[in-house]
């Protein structure tokens, strides 16, 4: 093994051990939470090494990024995720790799997704993503739709041709009444996902915690985490 297979091999374990954990803990069982490795900022080859070690959802929050990345691993069977806010000029773009957008949180965007993926002749997952930062008609800090608007815009990626409505995402609000409170907000979550599998049933992915507060995730029944840090280090800065 090289210095840095190992290195992710080890933090993989242990991250697994503290799913593990959090789902005994919780009474769930260990399959009932997916692990997405969120690979920004890293290369293709961490996403290779990721896939021998046995990884198979990553996830992405830059385009840039992202679209030359997949395309260097597109002979690996992988789920790709989109994780950060997208802006309608990079939809089509996304769209070719990503098997799920995670940050559906606007009308306008449901259009793009629903338009590029019916050109492209593929069926993308999107998940609403959830603001619990924000009020009535209000975006979230870090994107998001306020808890009230989540039925306008599930509806709407029910209706719209190319898209499959799966669940919904969360990041725990750093301002707002959940602040600091991340089993309180992801608690919030999952009544909201209760809510919506009432009439969608099938819509029953929960995406909420990351490296800091995955256990918090786990124990209010998130069905998937989104860890970067924890496997993948430190992210190198930017510029």
């Amino acid at each position: 093994m090289t210095d840095r297979k190992n290195q992710l091999a080890e933090n993989l374990a242990r991250v697994e051990e503290r799913i593990s954990a959090a789902c005994d803990a919780a009474g769930r069982k260990r399959e009932d939470v997916t692990l997405i490795v969120v690979t920004k900022t890293y290369p293709a080859s961490d996403v290779r090494i990721l896939h021998e070690l046995g990884v198979r959802h990553v996830a992405e929050n830059r385009d840039q990024d992202a679209a030359p990345k997949a395309a260097a691993c597109a002979d690996l069977d992988l789920r790709w995720h989109f994780v950060g806010q997208l802006q309608t000029n990079k939809v089509r773009s996304v769209v070719g790799y990503a098997d799920v957008v995670q940050s559906v949180d606007r009308l306008k965007l449901v259009s793009s997704l629903s338009a590029a993926a019916e050109k492209a002749g593929r069926e993308v997952g999107c998940l609403v993503q959830v603001a619990l930062d924000a009020e009535h008609g209000e975006r979230g800090e870090r994107g998001g739709v306020a808890p009230d608007g989540v039925e306008e815009l599930a509806g709407a990626i029910d209706a719209a041709p190319g898209l499959r409505l799966d669940g919904l995402m969360t990041v725990a609000p750093l301002a707002g009444p959940y602040a600091g409170r991340q089993r309180a907000a992801f608690d919030r979550m999952m009544d909201l996902s209760t809510a919506l599998r009432a009439t969608r049933p099938a819509a029953n992915m929960v995406s909420a915690g990351m490296s800091a507060d995955l256990e918090e995730a786990v124990a209010a029944g998130a069905t998937h985490v989104r860890i970067g840090t924890a496997v993948l280090g430190v992210r190198p800065r930017l510029g």
